[in-house]
């Protein structure tokens, strides 16, 4: 992020709520430092009633947590963005929504760099600590807590705010009864092709609404919709984007699993592994696309990443010890990939065959690590 700062005027980090993006922030900038607004507190929001006033007089880096409240700020950074020898730099925190994204958009075009903070990583908390990562998630007070039934209880909270407070303030007119049971209907589909006529008739809204609900809660970093890639091949392909939840230990609230007992022996056990996995990877690569890929022949590929020119294949499986199958030779050879991944539970990396290598979950992944 120090980077970041140093690059752009204005630098946006967004993020899930509780993510920890103002813990980051405030080893930056301090709570009660006259460069720190906090937009959820009413002295904060009275100081910015006249933004240019409170704004354009500091020097250094300012933060203003919560910015999505305040759209209005964004035409104001821009001017202040656009001084001549400009003494600040502002940081602006965020659980993005369209209102966020649209607005800096147009106000902040070319001044504004975005990053996006994840909840912790294995990466972050070490190999030992990954079975606790998958089965409470990322969210800091959820995989800190002291017992497998508080982490519970504090999702159960997350998501009850997220339900009632949340995606109303962002626009959401269905109930808060409604809306939680389309969140349960939605985890049947964790790692699936969600059916959204499906969906619109259980619910008895009309399909446009659902597909309304599902990009508000991608925005809002609950949902991720992995789109399909499509090559120019004889063969039909999937055209229809794979949902995920981005927290695992959200997912497994909402399938009732709150102990690493009741996971191992859910159905679901394999979806929620491949979901774990997939966020960790993509946070861990970088990279500057990521789609999956899917033939109705029954070829398909977890992931595709686009990094630098180069075009990698992830493959996740939950088994002792993976070898190569007709599907990952398909998505070789008809993808044209530069290596493939098949990322499993175990503690050897080893070449499965050319271009194929199986990499351990708790490894960090690389793009750039060698063939």
């Amino acid at each position: 992020m120090e980077r970041a700062l140093r690059r752009s005027p204005v630098v946006a980090l967004i993020g899930a709520r509780q993510c920890g993006k103002t813990t980051l922030a405030r080893q930056f900038v301090a709570a009660g430092s006259p460069n720190y607004f906090d937009l959820e507190d009413p002295l904060s929001l009275a100081r910015l009633d006249e933004p240019v006033t409170a704004l354009g007089p500091l020097s250094g880096l300012v933060v203003i947590d919560e910015v999505q409240r305040r759209p209005d700020l964004f035409p104001v950074l821009r001017v202040l963005a656009d001084r001549d020898q400009n003494p600040a730099r502002f940081l602006v925190l965020g659980s993005a929504g369209p209102e966020l994204l649209r607005q800096s958009a147009e106000s902040l075009a070319g001044r504004i760099e975005y990053l996006e903070l994840t909840g912790f990583q294995v990466a972050e908390l070490g190999a030992a600590r990954q079975a606790d990562l998958w089965l409470r998630g990322g969210f800091p007070r959820s995989v800190l807590a002291e017992s497998d039934e508080d982490s519970l209880i504090w999702r159960k909270a997350y998501l009850r705010t997220f339900v009632e407070r949340d995606l109303p303030r962002f626009g959401a007119e269905l109930g808060a009864r409604t809306l939680h049971r389309l969140l349960l209907l939605l985890a049947h589909y964790h790692g699936q092709v969600a059916n959204v006529r499906a969906l619109a008739t259980t619910l008895e809204v009309g399909q446009a609404t659902v597909r309304r609900y599902l990009d508000l809660m991608e925005h809002l970093f609950l949902v991720r919709q992995l789109r399909p890639w499509h090559e120019n091949l004889k063969k039909r392909q999937v055209k229809r984007p794979k949902l995920y939840f981005r927290d695992s230990g959200v997912f497994h609230h909402l399938i009732g699993a709150g102990t690493m007992d009741e996971l191992l022996t859910n159905p679901r056990l394999g979806a929620s592994w491949e979901g774990f996995v997939l966020e960790k990877t993509l946070s861990e690569a970088n990279p500057d696309d990521a789609y999956f890929w899917g033939t109705h022949a029954g070829a398909e590929l977890d992931l595709l990443l686009f990094s630098r020119g180069r075009r990698i294949g992830v493959e996740i499986k939950r088994i002792d010890a993976p070898r190569r199958t007709p599907s990952m030779a398909a998505a070789l050879r008809d993808l044209s990939l530069d290596t493939l991944y098949v990322v499993y539970p175990g503690a050897l990396r080893y070449e499965i065959g050319e271009r194929l290598i199986a990499v351990p979950a708790a490894e960090r992944f690389s793009v750039e690590a060698p063939a």
